[in-house]
Parts: structure tokens; sequence; C-alpha cells
């Protein structure tokens, strides 16, 4: 009897230890609920398991997560051990001196390949006056997604070719592209009740994000990003306004000025819009029966003109964390090539070029090639300190725009703001 209350209590303490090596360590980070999150989440055991560091999630909206952040990396000890940056704050952060560099720890990390990534995504949430402060987390280009059986739809070809004296097709500038958004608003016949384009207008970032597809399709930018001297009231920039107002006013949906991209996508998936321009990665989901109305009926493509807004978020690790070299070990991990695969597998939007292009990610999602391709000439926003009041500032003017105001003076206004910003961060 002895012998077996030993054997029990020695089992017991074996267990205990057991758990106890796999949770010695617990690292927290500040997470945005989008799909890539929760593929990461169900991935998390195995990292539990080799590192015996226990990593929990902390998910919320994006609109909560600059504000939550902001205490945290000023103080001299946060809360998070590793973050997640937004392409808009990957000037921020560093400017305010809030990351560690990583140049060092990345060259001497293996699974840290840094010439495998998408060098868009690199430049964009990596660097930072040359110095690397992020490691890139997922890609949320935007693209422009139409239905493939509207396209096809004998009737409405012979209608548009009537019209307009030419083919039915994907157009290749952004003046076309807003015309067929016009066709496609139907109000009778077999389509009936169908946008044109569904669309989110809500601001500040939602409408910034889905405008800058038109403004950089037109050749238009924020800034002149040499001489930091605003352009955004230039003639590409208005006349990119101009069609932008008008696509949300004449083909979306009466409630679009306040969607966000959930609803967005909702009402395309609901089969209640010809065209999106939205987020890549949702791409899974519009060809998901179990999701979609419109699943197998829907093709993607370059936006109209062929400059489509780039955007992603970097991991990073924060001055104030409070334990970085676990931090770090995490970081290394979920980049490394046969998580950041799983990751792909699972419907995740990778940066690494030898996940885009793997034969076993290619064949289950045919288009990811497709989407690295678009990837070498997207393009993000400006990134300076006071990217996300930039942001603000366009937002609020689209949104008037959008509501009466007039474009040349909306833009206008925009400009003297975000050269003041542009000044305050000292490049101009």
């Amino acid at each position: 009897m002895k012998k077996i209350r030993s054997i029990l209590l020695l089992t017991l303490l074996a267990i205990t230890v057991s758990a106890g090596a796999v949770f010695a360590e617990e690292i927290n980070l500040l997470m945005e609920g989008v799909p890539d999150t929760f593929i990461i989440q169900n991935l998390l055991p195995e990292f539990q398991r080799e590192t015996g560091i226990k990593v929990n999630f902390e998910v919320v909206n994006y609109a909560q997560m600059h504000a939550k952040l902001l205490p945290q990396l000023m103080g001299r000890k946060g809360a998070y051990d590793a973050i997640v940056v937004d392409n808009y704050w990957a000037g921020e952060f560093p400017a305010g001196g809030w990351l560690e560099p990583l140049d060092d720890l990345a060259k001497s990390t293996p699974s840290i390949e840094l010439d495998k990534y998408v060098p868009s995504m690199l430049d964009m949430v990596g660097y930072y006056n040359k110095t690397l402060y992020m490691i890139p987390f997922y890609n949320y280009t935007m693209l422009l997604f139409y239905r493939e059986d509207m396209m096809n739809d004998p009737d409405l070809k012979k209608e548009y070719q009537n019209k307009y004296g030419r083919k039915l097709k994907v157009p290749n500038n952004l003046q076309d592209y807003v015309n067929l958004c016009t066709f496609m608003t139907r109000k009778d016949g077999k389509y009936a009740g169908t946008y044109g384009a569904s669309m989110m207008g809500l601001k500040p970032d939602p409408i910034c994000m889905e405008w800058s597809n038109y403004l950089f399709s037109m050749g238009g930018d924020y800034y002149d990003r040499t001489t930091w001297k605003s352009t955004i009231n230039k003639p590409e920039a208005v006349r990119s306004a101009s069609l932008y107002v008008k696509n949300m006013t004449v083909s979306a949906p009466p409630g679009a000025p306040g969607y966000g991209f959930d609803e967005a996508i909702q009402l395309f998936n609901q089969g209640k819009a010809f065209s999106i321009v939205t987020f890549w990665m949702f791409y899974v989901d519009m060809q998901d029966p179990e999701k979609s109305k419109v699943a197998g009926h829907v093709g993607l493509s370059r936006m109209p003109g062929g400059a489509n807004l780039n955007g992603g978020w970097g991991w990073a690790i924060p001055k104030s964390s409070p334990n970085k070299e676990a931090a770090w070990k995490f970081i290394s991990w979920v980049e490394s090539f046969p998580i950041a695969k799983k990751r792909a597998l699972a419907g995740g939007a990778p940066t690494r070029r030898d996940v885009f292009n793997d034969p076993e990610v290619a064949a289950k999602y045919p288009w990811y090639p497709q989407v690295a391709d678009i990837l070498k000439t997207a393009k993000p926003v400006p990134e300076f300190a006071y990217s996300t009041q930039m942001i603000e500032v366009v937002g609020r003017e689209l949104s008037l725009m959008i509501q009466g105001k007039d474009i040349v003076k909306g833009l206008d206004t925009a400009a003297k703001e975000l050269d003041k910003l542009a000044k305050k961060a000292r490049l101009q």
C-alpha cells in the first residue's frame, strides 16, 4: 500500500513539475480581432509545448488599439511583452523611441529570414530610418473584387456593348470602373436591387483606406515624399476624390457612408453588390459557400489604374516590455517558415514570398501568387510621426465631401493641415 502511495505521489509530482515547465513564463500581447490573430491562437499550444512559455492574447477591435497601446508604450514598464504595429503607426512608434531595435536579434536568429519577405512589406512595417524595428506579421493590401457571374451574363454584355461601344471587361482605369459601377447598379431585371459597389465610408480610417486606392490609381499621393509638401489638393487628388464621391453617392447603398469593412463585406457576400474594394485576406470567405452567396463567382484584380493601397502589421517589442527575451522567442517562432506556412494554409495572409509561392499553399489558394505579384507595386500611406493625425484630417474632409462639401475646398483644407503635421514632425 505504501508503495502504491509512493508511486501515486511521484506521478502527481511529475505532473505538477511538467505543468510548471509548460507554463514557466507568460507573455501578453494586444491583438486586433482579425482572421490571422485567431489562426495563431489555434497554433499557440504548439509554441507553449516547445518553449514552456504561455502566450496570452488580448483581442480588441482596431478602434481601441491605439488608445490602449500609447500609455503602455510611454510607461517604464508596460502590460504587453510584444505588440503588433499597424503601418499607420510604423512611423509614430519608432519616432517616439518606444520600440526596441531588432537588427542584432534578427541577424542571430536563423528562423528570421529577412530576405524571404515581400520587399514592400519589409519597407512598410520593418524599417524606420534604416533601423529594423518590426518583423512583418500580415498583409492587408486592398484589391478589387467583382462578380464574375454578372461580368459573364450575356444580356449585360449586350447592354454594355450597346451603351459604351466596347466589350464588358475589368476596367484598366478609374473612370471606367466608376462608370461600370453605375452600369451594374440595377433597378430591375435579373439583378434588381444590386448596387454597383459596396463601399466603406466610416471615418477616419476605413474611408481613407478605401479612397487611397482611388488616389494612388490616379497618380496622386498625400505628400511629395521627398520634400514632404502636401500634394493632396493637386489635380490628380481632386479627380480621384470626385470619382470616389460619385461612386459613394450614385452606386453604393445608402448606408455606405457609415460602413466599416465588416458591413461592406457582409453586403457583398449577400450578393447585393457587383464589386468591392477591400482587404484581400477576406477572399477566402467570399469563396466559402457557407459564408457567401456569391461563392465561386468572385474574381479579383489590381485596382483599375494599377496602384493598390498596401497595408499591413508588424511584430515589435516595446522598450517597456516586461519580458523581451520571451517575446522574441515567440516572434521568431511565429515567423519561422513552418509556422508561417501553417498560418497561410489556414487562410492567413502571408508576408513571406516563399510562403506565397509554396506549392502546397498555391494549390489550396491559387490566387496567392497573384496577390504576391500585386504586392510588388502596392503603395502604403506616408509613414511618419503623425500618420494617425493625417488619417483623421483626411477622413474628416472626405466624409464632409460625401455630405456635399466642395471637393476642392475640402482638399485645400486637408493640405494645409497636412503641411502643419509635416512641419511639426520636422520633415519640411
